[in-house]
């Protein structure tokens, strides 16, 4: 793009330097995320072209597409250029991406790391504003049966009720389960009551011959395991 005017709209930009042309070109891995969201919006404002504007939502969130995926259409019409048609349209590929990321763990069906339930979990519990608890059933060859809530929370915390998990558990004919919440202040060190609770279900799960694998606290782009940190 020409250094010396760089708010022309993209349609006069050279053409290497186009998103749409650059993608259909040199593919969409060469594409910085500023350009691949300046393709979402297709135009800027009257002071920044669309990859500006896109670099600077970017910036608001550290470059951090894990943030920016917390925003709300209302949070991104607050930018100059960006109206209801373009926020939405920012959301729903963010939220496609998450989908699809569930969707490739599902295919695979087998939890054999931390990083697997980690990556099956994360869409479901990154961008909430809230603690979210969520366990994962698995048969004996560590299969998913099933992905399912246990409950909602505010911002300080959230209830697992064992009765309620084991219930679950029992009802799907689980051989394992892996227990999964969020800290919404990125936090990823577990809280006492983190402790004492993953005791308490591990415990639980021991007397009915479930057992408790391991217990994730996911992050805004990464997670703490009790299994790997020796803690279950």
């Amino acid at each position: 793009m020409s250094e010396e005017n760089p708010k022309l709209p993209i349609r006069e930009w050279a053409e290497d330097d186009r998103p749409r042309e650059k993608l259909m070109a040199k593919g969409k891995g060469q594409l910085s995320k500023a350009e691949l969201i300046a393709i979402l919006i297709a135009s800027g404002n009257t002071e920044e072209s669309a990859v500006q504007l896109a670099q600077r939502i970017l910036t608001s969130v550290d470059n951090n597409l894990a943030e920016l995926s917390r925003l709300s259409v209302k949070d991104l019409m607050k930018f100059k250029g960006i109206g209801q048609a373009k926020a939405i349209s920012i959301v729903a590929a963010l939220e496609l991406g998450k989908r699809r990321l569930a969707e490739d763990v599902i295919k695979r069906k087998r939890i054999k790391t931390s990083a697997d339930a980690f990556h099956l979990l994360y869409p479901e519990l990154s961008d909430k504003q809230y603690e979210s608890f969520r366990v994962i059933f698995l048969d004996r060859a560590n299969q998913v049966i099933s992905t399912v809530s246990i409950s909602e929370g505010g911002m300080a915390g959230t209830v697992a009720d064992p009765k309620k998990i084991f219930k679950m558990a029992l009802e799907a004919n689980a051989h394992s389960l892996i227990l999964g919440h969020n800290h919404p202040s990125n936090n990823l060190q577990p809280s006492p009551n983190d402790i004492q609770l993953t005791k308490k279900l591990k415990n639980a799960g021991n007397n009915l011959d479930i057992q408790v694998l391991d217990h994730l606290i996911i992050g805004n782009d990464s997670y703490y395991s009790f299994a790997d940190e020796g803690m279950i």
